[in-house]
């Protein structure tokens, strides 16, 4: 499962062994005890990758190879591919942009889209290190 959670100044994506359901009944739990109020829905998550990661043509091979329709890639402009993923939205009752979203899709496709995310990850922060 990947799970991504979104945050006031971005998101972190990470991949867990755990269900989306194991993740659902944990936070609706959590929510409970601390007397939070909870949205769980279906939806879908989108964020940009470059278009000049070397490996990114394999994880279009593998959004095509997928049956589940989970993932789908579209170019965004000269630069950017966008990812659009399916999957379950787990937030609180504000409609805020705050929460997790969490998806399953293929093992490697998992793999792939998260070593292109970590990818990025380490290029944004050569180039704030560079700007400093």
């Amino acid at each position: 499962m990947l799970k991504l959670t979104y945050t006031e100044t971005g998101f972190n994506l990470e991949r867990l062994a755990q269900s989306p359901e194991q993740l659902v009944a944990l936070r609706v739990v959590l929510a409970v005890r601390v007397g939070q109020s909870i949205s769980v829905e279906p939806s879908t998550a989108a964020f940009l990758l470059p278009a000049n990661l070397p490996t990114l043509s394999l994880l279009e091979s593998e959004a095509r190879r997928n049956d589940s329709e989970a993932i789908d890639l579209c170019v965004a402009d000269a630069d950017f591919v966008e990812v659009t993923l399916r999957g379950t939205w787990i937030g609180g009752a504000s409609e805020g942009a705050e929460g997790v979203f969490a998806t399953v899709l293929g093992d490697r496709a998992e793999r792939l889209l998260l070593k292109l995310w970590l990818e990025t990850q380490a290029a944004a922060e050569v180039v704030g290190e560079v700007g400093d």
